[in-house]
């Protein structure tokens, strides 16, 4: 079922399935998000939780037993009780059923809030280890913006400015695994910490920067005029497109995990970035999307 919250700056539509944004529109009626046109990607903004990414060989490992788990866990997929719905915000309550407690045995209460601020949407995740043991998880964001394109066809013409300067360096990704490997590549960026995008800017995947290099992106349009800027703590931050597909959006993604690396075969607790949350423990994270 879908939702909407509203103020004087923002319209949002959001899908209680995944709790998932479908929809912002500003006063003037223009639509910020991708349409989930499924000739590129079926998808709008859904919420990445208990994994983020991809595991290697489709499996994982907790104390000893392996379980599958497909491409950032199984929240984006499933409904999400309401808890609250008021004109400017709205929050969802997800505890698994049935079916996802048997690829991930672990009790939990994980909670996801919109509230608007002015022109800005405030997301908020919350994780409440409700069982008996140590909990091990991600939790991250997918929001897609849609960028028109130009006569070219290409994102040629959009740039991203980061809360950085001189350079940035990125994971390099595995498009084929949907894995991360040991390889880094070094992103310039100009005075004002800008990286112009064109249509090779994805060839290689996700640009997945690491270890809080930066928290703050905005996406430029091809008039110099910031639209959307994405602001968050999370240590990890993706930014994607589809690979060589000239798809009209770009994904700017804060993650509190990552997928494996190519080969990993270790346990669940040990891979990068994992979170732990003892039995009874809370886990709270936001980040902020504002529109010009």
């Amino acid at each position: 079922m879908r939702y909407t919250i509203k103020n004087e700056f923002l319209t949002v539509e959001i899908d209680s399935k995944g709790a998932e944004i479908k929809s912002v529109k500003d006063k003037t009626g223009r639509e910020y998000m991708w349409n989930a046109d499924p000739a590129f990607w079926n998808r709008t903004a859904p919420v990445l939780f208990p994994f983020v990414g991809m595991v290697a060989d489709g499996k994982y490992r907790h104390e000893g037993k392996e379980y599958p788990m497909t491409q950032h866990g199984f929240a984006r997929d499933n409904e999400h009780e309401l808890l609250s719905h008021d004109e400017d915000k709205i929050f969802f309550s997800f505890k698994g059923n049935e079916k996802t407690n048997e690829v991930y045995p672990f009790d939990y209460d994980f909670a996801c809030g919109y509230a608007l601020k002015k022109n800005s949407i405030e997301v908020v995740w919350q994780v409440a280890n409700t069982g008996y043991q140590d909990m091990y998880f991600s939790v991250g964001a997918h929001p897609a913006f849609a960028c028109p394109l130009g006569a070219d066809g290409t994102l040629k013409g959009y740039s991203l400015k980061f809360d950085a300067k001189d350079s940035l360096m990125a994971r390099i990704f595995d498009d084929s695994k949907g894995l991360a490997t040991n390889m880094h590549k070094e992103w310039k960026l100009d005075e004002e910490g800008k990286l112009a995008l064109d249509e090779h800017t994805f060839d290689d995947g996700t640009l997945i920067f690491e270890n809080k290099q930066v928290h703050e992106i905005s996406l430029i349009d091809e008039k110099g005029n910031e639209f959307v800027t994405v602001s968050f703590k999370a240590p990890l931050v993706g930014v994607w497109s589809p690979v060589k597909k000239n798809a009209p959006f770009v994904c700017i993604e804060p993650w509190y995990g990552r997928c494996d690396m190519v080969g990993y075969s270790g346990e669940l607790k040990d891979r990068d970035y994992e979170e732990k949350l003892s039995a009874g423990g809370k886990f709270m994270a936001l980040y902020t999307i504002t529109f010009a």
